[in-house]
């Protein structure tokens, strides 16, 4: 959004620096061809008024040649500017002329001219020229009249190589100045882009932060537009809200669940002693007394999980490496006992920024999690690595897996999939280590491993610079 938002204002500084800066580089090239073509007018002037006295009978004074006099204004005036000059009668041929034997060039425009200054007007303002129009040449017409009468026709045919020079020379302070102030109109978009936006990144930070479970992230209200800033009051009264429908939610299930605890406990008590009267062996007050036991697994689950949302992490400087080692010692002799081997590839140290106690007991769960649904002879291995900021986790089984649909579901409260009914759980192990995770700033995510089995990776920053980054749930 930024990248756009920037891209559209400097297109629209650029077009108003170029709406500006292109009439004042026209204008400037204009007033310096006029200023060309003015000295051309008062050249054919001069040579107007002196070919009127070389032109006829009867007025030169005797022992002067007007033609010879005209004919050496028109040689100096070549050789000291450059610019071809003549004067020719009115059916084209020159009177006089420099160099010698110039003649009126070809073309539409040079006969145009020559056709306006028979009828007795100067002739117009020739086509602007550019910098660009090499071999182009200025070309001014003007009549010689004598007693009223359009006696002949005065011609100057200028170079333009020094006009261009001058124009270009004139354009270079314009681009620069345009240069200048584009530079400027980027810093002031730059800075205007964040202005405007840096209420909408600090929205969507807060918004992720929310997402992931820390529901005490808010918006300041001050800076940028009127409109974020109202925006950023709304978030936060949203935000106030649900975190206060969330713990009105996690106090009634803390609640329930523990006040259910006694009652449920002297129920499967009650069941114990009614046992005692029952035949041994009966199927159905095992089936009663395992159903209690699941209830109250069920029960102390969700008061896990209502602890594990509402408790404050103590994030610390953890050595990560050494808190999986632990683990894993302390699930190996289970490991062993329903014939899985439990490996532990990875570096001997390895620090990350976490709560060691929720990390404990999420590890625990994903580790419980992965050796339930291994079969004997498999293999759980829990691999620590490092990079981008994030300390990685793995906790990966040779089990039978999950599919697709059951990939997207996973960690969803009281999901079970439908193949592993038969498997002990309450369906909200995953929930509590995801739980216990976004405390910390911790995230999981799951994938499948090849050839068969589950993936679980658990994501920690590595120090407190890294809190805020936003950590790929990628789990490849």
């Amino acid at each position: 959004m930024r990248s756009r938002l920037l891209a559209l204002l400097i297109a629209l500084l650029a077009g108003m620096l170029l709406a500006l800066g292109v009439p004042l580089a026209a204008g400037q090239a204009a007033a310096e061809q006029q200023q060309v073509v003015v000295d051309r007018i008062d050249d054919t002037v001069r040579f107007a008024s002196l070919a009127q006295y070389a032109v006829g009978t009867g007025e030169n004074d005797p022992g002067v040649d007007p033609l010879a006099q005209l004919q050496d204004e028109l040689e100096r005036y070549h050789d000291l500017y450059g610019i071809r000059a003549g004067v020719l009668n009115r059916d084209g041929t020159p009177l006089a002329a420099s160099p010698a034997g110039w003649t009126l060039p070809e073309g539409e425009r040079p006969r145009s001219a020559f056709a306006e200054a028979l009828a007795g007007r100067r002739s117009q303002g020739p086509p602007q020229v550019w910098p660009w129009d090499t071999g182009t040449r200025l070309l001014v017409a003007s009549p010689v009249i004598r007693d009223g009468d359009v006696i002949a026709v005065v011609v100057t045919d200028s170079p333009t190589e020094a006009l261009r020079a001058r124009i270009l020379r004139g354009w270079l302070p314009i681009a620069a100045a345009e240069a200048a102030a584009m530079l400027l109109a980027v810093a002031a978009a730059i800075r205007m882009t964040g202005w405007v936006l840096r209420p909408v990144r600090v929205l969507d930070r807060a918004a992720h932060h929310i997402a992931t479970g820390r529901m005490n992230a808010r918006v300041a209200e001050a800076g940028g537009p009127p409109e974020l800033r109202r925006l950023a009051r709304s978030f936060n009264e949203m935000a106030d809200h649900v975190e206060q429908v969330l713990e009105q939610q996690r106090a009634f299930v803390a609640d329930a669940s523990h006040q259910l605890r006694n009652p449920l406990a002297a129920l499967l008590l009650r069941i114990e002693l009614l046992g005692l009267a029952l035949p041994s062996g009966s199927e159905e007050f095992a089936s009663v007394q395992a159903e209690g036991k699941r209830l109250a697994r069920v029960l102390d689950d969700l008061l896990d999980l209502a602890l594990a949302e509402h408790s404050e992490a103590d994030l610390r400087v953890t050595d990560v490496a050494a808190l999986v080692g632990e683990r894993v010692d302390a699930w190996r002799p289970l490991a062993e006992r329903r014939g899985l081997t439990l490996e532990r590839p990875g570096p001997g140290a390895l620090t990350a920024l976490a709560d060691p106690v929720a990390l404990s007991s999420a590890l625990d769960a994903l580790i419980d999690n992965a050796l339930k649904f291994t079969p004997s002879g498999g293999t759980v291995t829990i691999r620590t690595s490092a990079g981008g900021g994030r300390v990685r986790i793995e906790v990966v089984d040779t089990g039978p897996g999950l599919q697709d649909d059951e990939l997207e579901r996973i960690g969803d409260r009281f999901w079970r999939s439908g193949r592993h009914q038969n498997v002990s759980g309450s369906g909200l192990g995953l929930s509590i280590v995801r739980a216990l995770l976004a405390a910390g700033h911790g995230t999981i995510a799951f994938s499948h491993h090849e050839p068969h089995g589950l993936r679980a990776v658990v994501s920690l920053p590595r120090s407190r610079e890294d809190l805020e980054e936003d950590p790929s749930e990628d789990p490849g």
